[in-house]
């Protein structure tokens, strides 16, 4: 046992909250994010959320979300209320206004298919002061069944010492056969944080990034069974998974990951637009 003791401020007070979000990010500017999260996507979506008391209150969050379209950045944002989340985001993002806003609310901005160490390391500083940061492990979007899995939140867990929290999302993707006057109903799922292997090397990195994988394709399929034995879904275009010809009923962001090796940190797609976090806090208040 080192003679170290790791200190950490309390969840709430003004050292903590600063020390989990990326230098230069504004409080105050991220709870209004958070504020507007809230509620933005209720007008569009018949919203239901379920297990979100299984979101941790506090330590070191990797959060994990398959990715049909792009609005799943802004929904995972949201369902994170009690938390303050940190999404890699792809560099393409930050121009014009989003250029100043992105990084005031404490997003990363990551080159996509290119080393890029500096955002990752930061956003393992992030974890190492007991933050949450969010990750599309697929690297894009797609069917959001999960196929496949980048390293990127595999390394971060790791390198983090973090829980990896699962987080499937149905029905944000619009099918071409969708009646297109009705409030979609979107669903979420939130899994039970579990934590990666430890085995060292490219071996424990690759057994690591199969279990987040495996964990969130179960949760996305769990979710698909549920939303086939709801009575409300009546149509085809409700039940089932999402189309991969969807239609995207906003502009706002969505993430990629940042897929990264357990020695050189290799960006393997990091994301469009991560998050406009849906705050009100059922821990934290917006004045936190």
């Amino acid at each position: 046992m080192s003679g170290k003791t790791e200190t950490r401020a309390e969840p709430g007070d003004d050292k903590s909250r600063r020390a989990a979000l990326p230098p230069g990010t504004w409080v105050w500017l991220h709870n209004f994010a958070r504020w507007l999260g809230s509620w933005i996507f209720l007008p569009p979506f018949r919203l239901r959320v379920r297990g979100r008391d299984r979101v941790p209150a506090s330590g070191a969050v990797v959060v994990v979300a398959n990715h049909s379209s792009m609005v799943d950045g802004p929904l995972v944002f949201g369902v994170l209320r009690r938390r303050r989340p940190v999404f890699l985001i792809k560099r393409e993002m930050f121009k014009g206004f989003l250029r100043w806003a992105l990084p005031r609310i404490g997003q990363l901005a990551v080159r996509r298919g290119e080393p890029d160490r500096v955002p990752l390391l930061a956003a393992v500083r992030v974890l190492s002061a007991g933050g949450v940061v969010g990750i599309f492990p697929e690297g894009g979007r797609g069917d959001g069944d999960v196929a496949k899995a980048e390293h990127g939140a595999a390394w971060l867990a790791r390198s983090g010492n973090a829980v990896v929290l699962p987080i499937a999302v149905r029905g944000t993707r619009r099918s071409l056969t969708s009646d297109r006057r009705r409030r979609r109903r979107v669903d979420v799922l939130v899994g039970e944080p579990f934590r990666v292997s430890t085995e060292r090397g490219r071996k424990g990195l690759s057994i690591a990034t199969e279990q987040i994988r495996a964990s969130l394709a179960e949760l996305v399929r769990e979710l698909d069974r549920r939303r086939a034995a709801d009575p409300e879904l009546t149509s085809a275009s409700d039940s089932g998974p999402d189309s991969a010809a969807g239609f995207d009923p906003t502009g706002i962001a969505d993430l990629d990951d940042g897929g990264v090796d357990d020695g050189g940190v290799d960006d393997g797609g990091a994301g469009d637009r991560g998050d406009v976090d849906t705050g009100g806090g059922e821990a934290e208040s917006s004045g936190e």
